[in-house]
Order: C-alpha cells, then structure tokens, then sequence
C-alpha cells in the first residue's frame, strides 16, 4: 500500500511542477504540452532497460544466474 502512495506523490509533483511551466510561460507552450509525452517515452525507457537488466543478471535467483552462467 506504501508503493500506490509513492506512486500518487511522484505523479502529483510531476503535474504540480507542468502545471506551474504552463502557468507562468518560463518554457514555450508547444514544448510544454509535449511534457507528459515526454514522461511516457522516458518511463518504457525505463521499463526497458530495467527488463534486460534483469533477464542478464537475475538479480533476484543468484543460484539460477550462476547456472546459466556455466552453461
């Protein structure tokens, strides 16, 4: 239940902070609505990268890792 709660906070700030780019023109309007777009391609990036790092080394079965090493 902590982790749904993280999740909301990290969303939360997200949105606070493109909100706040909106609202006061720091960054161009066209770049600004392409933020949440942004935000998806970086987390299957992400979601990626973190898919084969665990298909390479197994970091949760060492014993496993280790067999298919010597195979």
């Amino acid at each position: 239940m902590k982790h749904i709660f993280k999740i909301i906070a990290v969303l939360s700030a997200i949105s606070a902070v493109w909100v706040a780019l909106l609202e006061t023109s720091t960054v161009p309007r066209s770049y600004t609505w392409l933020l949440p777009i942004y935000l998806v391609v970086a987390l299957g990036c992400y979601g990626l990268f973190m898919v084969g790092y665990g298909l390479m080394f197994f970091p949760t079965c060492p014993r496993e890792a280790i067999l298919l090493q010597q195979v």
